[in-house]
């Protein structure tokens, strides 16, 4: 049996990278998906390459109207929302003397407040569906320092996962978050950033970076009943690099 059959699902940022992976496994899966993300012609192709269980809607995560229009088009599509998974995100390495205030708010705007607008979004449709599951992705940045303003707010998404699974453990419904490593994914595909992860990867126990299906495979699990008792958990998808 499908392990998502029956579930309607929201994914952001799931025009590509790891997004797209999780669209395309969980309508495998027999989810009806609704995809979001800013990059309207890629979010498209995919949701028409999904077929029937998969539409697409332009989304700017930090626009609480535009997270109001996606959860009306998907309980209007196909009904009440059961899984959301908050995946967008952008990735900054900028030091902290040379950036702007503005350039830090636009990352916490997009990394963190949008988790919490598409939590406080979501969530009634949810109520209305009778439980669910929310997965937020962080990183391992989440977990240990890095990059200011990306580590900032991945620490910040983990603690918002907390509080908000011990709220809504009230109301049927789980929220986890996950925490991938280096993932093959366009954001580390630009050319200034290639050599830095190759090198990366040197220092990675299991030597190679994941591929976006690893961290797919985790997703699914905690989006399905199979993890009907896990709720305000961190999961870790790296290789063993937090380990050493």
């Amino acid at each position: 049996m499908a392990r998502l059959a029956g579930k309607i699902a929201i994914i952001t940022g799931a025009a590509q990278g790891m997004g797209a992976s999780h669209a395309r496994r969980f309508v495998a899966e027999g989810a009806k998906v609704v995809l979001t993300d800013i990059l309207e012609e890629k979010g498209a192709k995919l949701a028409a390459e999904l077929g029937e269980n998969a539409y697409f809607v332009k989304h700017d995560v930090t626009n609480p109207e535009e997270w109001a229009k996606v959860v009306a088009a998907a309980e209007e599509k196909f009904g009440p929302v059961n899984i959301l998974v908050n995946n967008a995100g952008i990735s900054v390495a900028i030091s902290i003397l040379q950036m702007s205030l503005e350039q830090y708010r636009r990352i916490v705007d997009i990394n963190q407040v949008s988790v919490f607008i598409g939590m406080k979004m979501v969530i009634p449709s949810m109520q209305r569906a009778g439980g669910g599951s929310i997965v937020n992705i962080s990183s391992i940045n989440g977990i240990v320092g890095g990059a200011i303003g990306y580590t900032d707010t991945k620490f910040a998404v983990r603690g918002m996962t907390k509080a908000a699974a011990i709220e809504c453990s009230y109301y049927g419904i789980r929220v986890n978050s996950v925490h991938p490593g280096v993932i093959a994914t366009p954001m580390i595909e630009q050319e200034d950033a290639k050599a830095a992860i190759q090198e990366f990867a040197k220092s990675i126990p299991m030597k190679r970076i994941a591929e976006p299906e690893e961290v797919t495979n985790l997703v699914l699990f905690l989006a399905s009943d199979e993890a009907s008792y896990t709720t305000g958990a961190e999961f870790v998808v790296d290789g063993g690099i937090t380990a050493i």
